[in-house]
């Protein structure tokens, strides 16, 4: 069967995670590397290869002729660069955010349907064993369910510059926060009705108008409220980075990382992807009110480290493209993450509450 040629835009954390999946995957042939510094470069020595190099993605796009292109820049190119990219024919791999606007990620998903191509988004989590049991779990809880969910980083150094360029474009709680309100929308399959946030910008050391601080809430129409919380920066307590909860009327499920969620990780990726165990809280009481249930400890064998969760992103990708999967239902919902997201971004800027 013939490999599909890919490019790869962008070499930083996740592209270079993406270029190490195509390398060694049996059906991509990486045929060009695009970035504008040397982080290129590394991603050559890192993989002991010499794959075409390229500072401009549109030279790159016009010389290798790529079968896909995976988007692993920053977030104020991606629409610009998805929609060259089905211009050109190919079939594109985008890290999320979709883009840096909903107006711009429904282009984007227009776009990939009128080209007949495979739109395929970043939402790792969607691709982890423990999180697809956590919200397989959360669904048994009955109605409503409390979504309590934060993913601090006391960044510094290399990730602090990460941080910071990332919010040229976006805040932290739309970046990251895509991916838990994907997971609350996952688990109630209810209808978002009304957001509120709040913000704080901690430092001068980012653009005017952005924060590095904020935490969200999100009403659903079945009653579920949700809350998540991210802050950036060498300020940022890691005191409670890491918490994953799910209350329902039957119980509770919560991802408990031991060791991922200790000190000093909060700005480590291969840490935000580790889940270590889950633990299920049954609500059920006796006549005196005892718990008749103890908690139930859940350790997954298969806990993927966020290399091979790229692999596996990478392998649906393969076979979205050689089995034409339908894309449809994953494309919308990135969408609709990121509507929610960029709706209380909006709520940290006016103050109120927004409608959706």
């Amino acid at each position: 069967m013939e490999q599909i040629k890919v490019l790869v835009v962008g070499c930083g954390n996740m592209g270079a995670s993406h270029a190490a999946a195509y390398h060694k995957l049996d059906g991509f042939e990486i045929v060009g590397l695009v970035a504008r510094g040397d982080s290129k470069h590394r991603v050559n020595k890192m993989l002991e290869t010499a794959y075409p190099t390229f500072d401009d993605y549109d030279d790159a796009l016009c010389q290798t002729a790529p079968d896909a292109v995976c988007i692993a820049t920053y977030p104020d190119t991606h629409e610009t660069y998805a929609l060259k990219a089905f211009t050109a024919g190919a079939h594109v791999f985008m890290e999320k955010p979709l883009a840096d606007s909903v107006l711009g990620a429904e282009r984007v998903v227009q776009a990939a349907k009128d080209a007949g191509k495979k739109l395929v988004v970043g939402y790792i989590l969607r691709y982890h064993p423990s999180w697809i049991k956590f919200i397989e779990i959360g669904k048994t809880l009955g109605s409503p369910l409390v979504f309590r969910m934060n993913l601090n980083q006391q960044s510094q150094g290399y990730m602090w510059d990460v941080h910071r360029n990332l919010m040229k474009s976006l805040s932290p709680i739309v970046d990251c926060g895509v991916h838990y309100i994907d997971v609350m929308c996952q688990m109630t399959e209810a209808r978002p009705v009304q957001v509120s946030a709040i913000g704080a910008r901690l430092t001068e050391d980012i653009p005017l108008g952005n924060y590095n601080y904020g935490q969200l809430q999100i009403h659903f129409d079945d009653g579920s409220v949700g809350w998540y919380e991210a802050g950036w920066g060498p300020m940022i307590s890691e005191t409670a980075f890491f918490v994953k909860d799910v209350i329902g009327p039957k119980g509770a499920v919560s991802i408990v990382a031991h060791k991922a969620g200790g000190g000093g990780q909060s700005d480590s990726v291969e840490a935000h992807t580790q889940t270590e165990s889950l633990r299920v809280h049954y609500a059920d009481i006796d006549k005196n009110n005892r718990f008749v249930r103890p908690d139930e400890w859940i350790d997954l064998t298969d806990e993927p480290t966020h290399q091979e969760l790229c692999d596996r992103e990478q392998i649906h990708f393969l076979q979205a493209i050689r089995e034409d999967l339908e894309l449809s239902k994953s494309m919308e919902d990135a969408v609709n993450s990121l509507r929610i997201a960029f709706a209380c971004d909006e709520s940290v800027k006016t103050g109120g509450f927004v409608i959706l």
